[in-house]
């Protein structure tokens, strides 16, 4: 068996999970894109050359008012912010992956950064091939979800009030998801807890503010319990 069917075969079970949750979204949003009058190749190609799920329902809003692009740029950077913690988290992963690591960096969503920052690869599979088809079916499945949706959005007409919720609501589902697998939540309680203040501090711009006091404080924990641990030791 070749590396990369190998590698195909360890991350396709991985990735069975997003196919549901992507495949529904983007169906959503491609019946979304249609009902507000765009043609069905505008959220194929979003789907495709932006993959970025919350980002898209945003850029919809976008090419609906006057164009901003100075606004448009603090709004993208603002909502995407996360990939910012994202990347540097991969910096090792990436280190020596060639060409791969160009598609990797682009195809990097939540979901994606998640099955490859905490699998563990199969003894005897190539773990750059594991995360470069990890990356590649998500794209797939995002990519093809919105295709659907765009195709019967044009022919099926829906009532789509509230539909834009969908991405709030995966973000939900995998916060509970990851407090379901874990017997320790205070990192969880941390993070609503700076989430909430960071909210009420600074009201719609919290993105940023909250994701910066929630790595310095994991990483001065992460220092505690590392001094704790060499004290004990």
């Amino acid at each position: 068996m070749s590396v990369q069917k190998a590698a195909f075969r360890a991350a396709l079970p991985h990735t069975l999970p997003i196919l549901a949750g992507f495949l529904f979204l983007g169906i959503s949003y491609g019946f979304l894109m249609i009902s507000k009058g765009f043609l069905p190749l505008y959220p194929i190609f979003m789907s495709m050359f932006i993959f970025a799920g919350s980002m898209e329902f945003v850029t919809m809003g976008l090419l609906l008012t006057t164009f901003n692009p100075l606004a448009a740029f603090i709004l993208t950077l603002t909502v995407n912010a996360r990939h910012i913690f994202y990347g540097i988290s991969m910096l090792d992963k990436f280190k020596h992956m060639g060409k791969k690591k160009l598609y990797l960096i682009f195809g990097m969503c939540d979901e994606s950064f998640a099955i490859n920052y905490a699998t563990r690869v199969p003894n005897g599979i190539d773990k750059d091939w594991f995360m470069f088809f990890v990356t590649l079916l998500n794209h797939i499945y995002w990519v093809g979800g919105a295709t659907i949706g765009a195709i019967l959005g044009k022919y099926i007409h829906i009532d789509t009030t509230g539909i834009d919720f969908v991405m709030a609501a995966l973000f939900i589902v995998i916060f509970l998801e990851q407090w379901l697998q874990n017997a320790q939540h205070s990192f969880s309680l941390l993070g609503l807890f700076i989430s909430g203040c960071c909210l009420l501090l600074f009201n719609d711009n919290f993105i940023i503010p909250a994701m910066i006091c929630i790595v310095v404080s994991f990483l001065l924990l992460k220092k505690v319990k590392e001094v704790k641990a060499d004290a004990v030791n």
